[in-house]
């Protein structure tokens, strides 16, 4: 069968973060520059086809091409780490410690935002035939979103705030539900229908995904749109990140952890004894060994 059932899915989600914790750090790194480079060709690709199409769902139908190709890979996210790096150190498992943790995510940080930089200069050179010209219609596109999406919040205020800090959430509850779909099946097609639908959810949606905007917002500052840098960290990416990590953490992996991995005591009828509840590790160590 390719599908996995919730309980065996969770512990592959605490398997999968305490190998992150556990990672080198070159490999931590390379892997998370070429998910940060990988995922910003997918979002400079919806653009393109967004506005060349005067279709944005149809450049949200398109933009999941490059989030599964970056997993099917093993290349890493921020927003994924979030979400599965927390579980090994909440199931305990050894090495998985706060400081492994705060380390992965600091260095996934760092190789997502060097990937996707560099390849918001490689796109500002094509978007411009090398700096000689004005941004084509795309660059002025992109340009135009990291506007909206900065000063365009400051202009609400706290509620703008608020509405930033909302769409991280969102965002990132959608992304990690991606992320954890790809591990419910073992067949290729069921990984990727299970990361395609809900990462085409919020890319429509227009939910703030810290990664993306690493891409996004420092091609509109090298193609000359009208914010600073200021704006792009204090009124997107530090609010972005929180939201992504409070979504993904809260709505996917604890959600799942504790109602499938520390699955409480099921209710049975009065004068009957309720057999207690196991953790997920040993309901999979159980199959495993009736199975041969």
């Amino acid at each position: 069968m390719s599908y996995v059932k919730p309980a065996e899915l969770v512990t592959r989600m605490v398997d999968a973060g305490a190998s992150k914790i556990l990672m080198s750090t070159r490999d931590t790194v390379i892997r998370a520059i070429m998910g940060g480079a990988i995922l910003a060709l997918a979002a400079a690709f919806a653009v393109t086809v967004s506005v060349q199409t005067g279709q944005p769902l149809l450049g949200a139908l398109l933009f999941p091409v490059g989030f599964v190709l970056l997993y099917l890979m093993g290349f890493d996210l921020l927003t994924g780490v979030f979400t599965l790096a927390p579980l090994a150190w909440l199931d305990k498992r050894p090495g998985a410690t706060t400081g492994g943790v705060l380390r992965n995510w600091g260095l996934v940080f760092v190789g997502n935002f060097v990937g996707a930089f560099l390849v918001a200069v490689l796109m500002a050179i094509y978007f411009t035939y090398g700096f000689s010209s004005p941004p084509s219609e795309v660059g002025l596109a992109i340009g135009e979103i990291g506007h909206g999406r900065t000063v365009g919040y400051a202009d609400h205020g706290w509620a703008g705030m608020l509405t930033l800090f909302i769409r991280g959430v969102l965002c990132n509850w959608m992304v990690s539900t991606g992320v954890v779909m790809a591990m419910a099946s073992d067949s290729l097609v069921g990984k990727v229908l299970g990361m395609w639908l809900p990462i085409m959810l919020f890319f429509y949606m227009g939910f703030e995904h810290s990664i993306v905007n690493m891409f996004l917002f420092p091609s509109g500052l090298l193609l000359g749109a009208d914010f600073t840098l200021w704006d792009y960290l204090i009124w997107n990416e530090i609010p972005t990140v929180i939201g992504n990590l409070v979504g993904g953490l809260t709505f996917v992996g604890l959600t799942l952890y504790v109602t499938h991995g520390r699955t409480a005591p099921a209710r049975t009828p009065r004068g009957f004894a309720a057999p207690a509840a196991k953790p997920a590790p040993e309901r999979a160590a159980e199959r495993v060994g009736a199975h041969g």
